[in-house]
């Protein structure tokens, strides 16, 4: 099979598309035939290296995976060549991607306890923004954040991945939300996506445009996995009693913070860790149903992973970026 191979990390340059063994499943595992692939952060960060997770390498990564069933290990029940899915990448042995080889390849090894079918009204393109963003968002939102109707949600980097499907969520929860990004561009586009609010980060500050964007009341939820120089003034947008919640650190993981505002307003800062197959599997129904709609920015055949890795990190995108194989 042909593979998007990170050689050694580093560079963009180390990422070589080449031959590759196939994969066989072994019991109680599926082969998928990968038809697409969408990009994560996570795609960046094993590429780049990550202090303290070491990746063997060569390595491929990919968490996003949609495609058809190639083949199937002993004592795999209930599927059949063929069939279309996509699936949770959380496997017992870990992230697909990230610790146990992924989807930007041809052919991938995936737990058959792991597959969800993928509905016939779905594109593969489609599915690929599905699982990581929609399912992390899912989590964050209603196993950790609690997001009720009627409540006002900020959510920053609104028009990446998670983000988006964090818009998509509250607005189908029926919660007013601020969603704040880094162009006037990227901004219009998110009003069209149904946000009550937005904010321009580039050119004010959001945290004081949050506020009053709040009726100067503060936001029941605030959504921040960026982090970085983001942190301290997301803290200034949360209501007292409020709920500020993060799932990762894209701009950096150990920003200044502001304790008064915490204690003082007595907010809740709660952390969320990846997803279960149920909310992969709501999230696919959702988009199924039309309730959710994921936005794919811009599509890459599989051999040209590099450039849309480098479009990841130049932010030139609005949405997925999407590998096709």
């Amino acid at each position: 099979m042909k593979a998007a191979v990170i050689e050694r990390q580093g560079a963009i340059e180390n990422i070589v598309y080449r031959d590759w063994p196939d994969p066989e499943p072994g019991p109680g595992e599926a082969r998928v035939a990968v038809k697409a692939c969408g990009l994560n952060h996570l795609d960046i960060f094993v590429r780049r290296g990550m202090p303290g997770f070491p990746v063997p390498m060569p390595f491929i990564s990919g968490g996003d995976v949609a495609g058809t069933i190639d083949a199937l290990g002993p004592g795999v029940e209930g599927w059949s060549p063929g069939e279309r899915v996509t699936m949770n990448p959380q496997t017992d042995d870990g992230m697909m991607g990230e610790e146990i080889p992924g989807g930007l390849a041809d052919l991938v090894i995936v737990p058959a306890k792991n597959l969800i079918r993928l509905p016939d009204n779905l594109s593969f393109e489609t599915a690929a923004a599905i699982p990581i963003n929609y399912g992390t968002a899912h989590r964050m939102l209603y196993t950790r954040g609690r997001l009720a109707a009627g409540e006002t949600m900020l959510v920053l980097g609104a028009s990446g991945g998670v983000g988006m499907a964090c818009l998509q969520f509250g607005k189908m929860t029926g919660a007013t939300v601020i969603a704040a990004a880094g162009s006037a561009e990227k901004c219009e586009r998110l009003t069209a996506l149904g946000a009550d609010h937005v904010i321009d980060y580039s050119e004010e500050d959001f945290s004081r445009a949050a506020w009053l964007a709040s009726g100067k009341k503060g936001c029941d939820v605030v959504v921040n996995f960026t982090g970085g120089d983001t942190w301290a003034p997301c803290l200034r947008t949360a209501k007292r009693g409020g709920r500020v919640l993060t799932c990762g650190a894209t701009a950096g993981h150990d920003p200044a913070t502001d304790l008064r505002y915490i204690w003082v307003r007595e907010l809740d800062v709660l952390g969320s860790n990846s997803y279960s197959q149920e909310d992969v599997e709501r999230s696919v129904g959702y988009v199924a149903e039309g309730r959710l709609a994921p936005v794919v920015s811009h599509t890459f055949p599989l051999a040209e992973t590099g450039a849309a890795e480098r479009l990841m990190e130049e932010r030139g995108f609005f949405g997925k970026i999407v590998i096709l194989t």
